[in-house]
């Protein structure tokens, strides 16, 4: 299945205090690792993190996957209001750039939900050659942010993030991330968009 498509690293920090201390099971890292794997051709690696909602440690962890080779890194946790909600405050800290579109996008779907969406403060960074998005903290809203929301027939009606993902790492240096269609169809201009490789 992934034969003639680029391997991939990508970065997966789930942040909670309580998870992290084991008091009760963290739902966020298996949501993710399902959702990608289901959504791209290509082999992934992935890099798991388990981690309180330290502001220092949050930043420490980004750094080091993004070091360690993730062209993506996805955090899920800690983007509320709350005191102790500090994964924005972290993943700019490290920024080289700001990409505040992934953010409004993001609010945009969890709006068709609940008005409470107002509140969610997840950002998009890129660092180095990496790209770093903050996700909501529950599965279900992580899937409908990344794949955004259909119709009864499939269509598309509000559009995911991940749709620009591929491209967004395109432009930075990274490799070139196949989507499978029916889970995430990816944007790119016709000038950019490649032939899947030869074995």
């Amino acid at each position: 299945m992934s034969e003639g498509f680029d391997p991939v690293k990508i970065g997966i920090v789930s942040v909670s205090d309580r998870a992290s201390s084991g008091v009760y099971v963290d739902k966020g890292l298996p949501a993710l690792k399902d959702w990608l794997t289901r959504a791209l051709r290509n082999p992934i690696t992935f890099e798991e993190r388990l981690i309180p909602d330290e502001q220092a440690g949050i930043s420490a962890t980004l750094i080091e996957l993004v070091d360690a080779g993730c062209c993506l890194v996805l955090t899920t946790g800690g983007t509320g209001p709350a005191l102790r909600d500090v994964t924005p405050e972290a993943t700019l800290a490290v920024a080289h750039k700001h990409m505040p579109g992934f953010g409004e996008q993001m609010r945009q779907i969890s709006l068709k939900f609940v008005p409470t969406a107002i509140m969610s403060r997840q950002v998009a960074v890129i660092r180095g050659q990496s790209l770093i998005l903050n996700l909501p903290g529950q599965p279900k809203a992580i899937a409908e942010t990344l794949e955004g929301l259909k119709n009864e027939a499939g269509e598309s009606v509000v559009p995911g993030i991940f749709t620009a993902v591929p491209y967004c790492i395109d432009l930075i240096g990274g490799p070139y991330l196949e989507t499978k269609g029916e889970v995430c169809k990816a944007f790119r201009p016709k000038n950019a968009i490649r032939a899947p490789k030869q074995a």
